[in-house]
């Protein structure tokens, strides 16, 4: 069974960077897309999770829906890092790992309904 543990969070100026991490055990990502999503204070539920960036475990493929966020494999460890940077206050939210079984970024990465497989979350705090 595919299992998600993500981390890296924490509490940051406005400007600041993080580095988030999710580790898979279970299923190589290989077999995977791996996206990142955060929600918002306030917002509950799996459809109220916005996208952040994906990753085709496979081919590479990515998709980061801002630039100032990027997503990579870490091969070696079975992970996938999403790294933060420049980060504003509206950035706060908890940031989830998820998996797709799929190899295509293109037919999963537009909502988190496609993915069966969550991390328990990590909170990020921006302050101003």
């Amino acid at each position: 069974q595919l299992q998600l543990v993500d981390s890296g969070g924490g509490s940051v100026q406005q400007g600041g960077s993080l580095r988030l991490s999710c580790a898979a055990s279970g299923v190589a990502l290989d077999y995977v897309v791996i996206g990142w999503f955060r929600q918002a204070p306030g917002k509950d539920g799996v459809k109220e999770r916005e996208v952040v960036s994906c990753i085709s475990g496979s081919d590479g493929t990515t998709y980061n829906a801002d630039s100032r966020f990027t997503i990579s494999k870490a091969n070696a460890k079975n992970a996938v890092n999403l790294q933060l940077n420049t980060l504003k206050p509206e950035d706060t939210a908890v940031y989830y790992c998820a998996a797709a079984k799929s190899r295509s970024v293109q037919d999963v990465c537009d909502t988190p309904l496609k993915f069966s497989f969550w991390g328990q979350g990590t909170q990020v705090t921006v302050s101003s």
